[in-house]
């Protein structure tokens, strides 16, 4: 449904240059009225509200956004990536020129002028329209939000651990009754080997046993065999859901180390190439230069990286591409895994993260969770965007260890 026109507007673009001098001063003292009247009620709502042109000038902020980002008012006509550095200005312009309806979300923490926890709302100015005249961004303090949200979590720790619990002991049930089955034909085979093995030498008459019933040993190692890998394959699941649920209720203490992310990349690719050769997979790695270092416990984000990367080609049919790109900002370094598989539909992916939900047959749904806890405890966020039909980006932000001076150029006078 198409906005209402400004009725006002209306009737003063259409007769504007019938206008005289008095009709224009009342236009003017109008405007200047509702100009007054939006700025006072812009200034009164507690959520920020920036305005970017379509350069990403910005062009107007209201008091929120100063008290929120501890912005001078010189601020004004400055760039969006020199105000907002955690903001990636050029995808939400890229996004906004292409037209169509959307509203791009971001969630980013700030440590000037005090930590907080940020929701930032990007939409365009001019709707769905293509082109762009400019995006409002709409930044929400979400501190007091995400410390409700650990309160809740924390309470509902025990309930967590209960239900975990049950999800083992319904998850090893299987793996558990197929080994006592297979144990159990193994146990029979064995028994036939000794019931047909050379006893003491007799007499040909005395032979009561025809050649048929003796059991024939390269049938029953052949058979004792495939029980065996049954068997391995059995313990393998378990200890992969032991593993899983592990990892899930009892977090490892980080063990920092200031390394390139872009190592802990190369060195995950380098453990699951094998498996992804075997599906047909392309790798594509965009490793940014010079990355900086930053405190990364390896281990831990190597299992981030491998639970992101098996999940985008488990995603795909044989032959899909998968990319893995590295980059930073003024605070933080990101790494993205990039899928061409089916996309993401919009009812599960607010619910990817929640544990035990899972699309795979034999998944967990501990893993996006786990890989979620880790992230956290580094204090870094993990992004999501998927479009159905072309593919799925997981984007792992890390806050760096030296971050860098984020400095405002002072405003000239002359």
């Amino acid at each position: 449904m198409a906005a209402p026109k400004s009725s006002f507007l209306d009737k003063v673009l259409g007769r504007i240059g019938r206008l005289d001098t008095e009709g224009l001063q009342t236009v003017v003292q109008r405007l200047a009225r509702e100009r007054s009247f939006l700025e006072t009620l812009f200034n009164t709502i507690e959520d920020g509200v920036l305005v970017a042109d379509e350069t990403g000038r910005v062009i107007y902020f209201n008091q929120a956004v100063t008290r929120i980002l501890g912005l001078p008012p010189e601020a004004e006509d400055k760039h969006v990536s020199e105000v907002l550095p955690e903001v990636d200005w050029a995808r939400i312009s890229q996004l906004d020129r292409n037209g169509g309806t959307h509203v791009t979300r971001h969630e980013f923490e700030i440590h000037y002028p005090k930590s907080r926890f940020l929701r930032l709302y990007a939409a365009p100015l001019d709707g769905d329209a293509n082109g762009s005249t400019g995006v409002a961004l709409i930044l929400h303090d979400a501190t007091e939000a995400r410390q409700k949200t650990y309160e809740a979590i924390e309470s509902e720790r025990v309930q967590a651990l209960t239900l975990l619990a049950a999800s083992v002991a319904h998850e090893i049930g299987n793996p558990l009754n197929a080994l006592h089955i297979h144990l159990q034909l193994m146990e029979r085979e064995l028994k036939k080997l000794r019931t047909g093995a050379p006893g003491p030498k007799l007499m040909p008459r005395t032979r009561v046993k025809s050649p048929e019933a003796e059991p024939d040993p390269a049938e029953v190692a052949q058979k004792l065999e495939q029980y065996l890998q049954v068997a391995k394959g059995e313990i393998h699941r378990l200890d992969y859901i032991v593993t899983q649920f592990l990892g899930a209720i009892r977090p490892t203490p980080l063990q920092l180390k200031i390394v390139s992310l872009n190592e802990v990349v190369e060195k995950t690719l380098e453990l699951l190439r094998p498996e992804i050769d075997n599906r047909g997979v392309t790798i594509k790695t965009k490793l940014a230069r010079n990355l900086p270092s930053t405190q990364i416990d390896t281990t831990q984000m190597q299992q981030v990286l491998v639970n992101l990367v098996k999940n985008a080609v488990q995603a795909m049919t044989t032959g899909g591409s998968l990319t893995l790109q590295t980059g930073e900002t003024s605070d933080n370094v990101w790494v993205s895994v990039t899928d061409t598989g089916g996309g993401i539909p919009q009812e599960q992916i607010n619910r990817i993260f929640e544990p035990f939900y899972t699309t795979k047959k034999k998944g967990t749904g501990l893993g996006l969770m786990i890989v979620q806890r880790i992230i956290r405890a580094h204090n870094g966020r993990i992004e999501l965007e998927s479009h159905v039909g072309r593919g799925t980006t997981f984007r792992v932000w890390l806050p760096l260890h030296e971050r860098k001076p984020r400095l405002l150029e002072a405003k000239s006078n002359g």
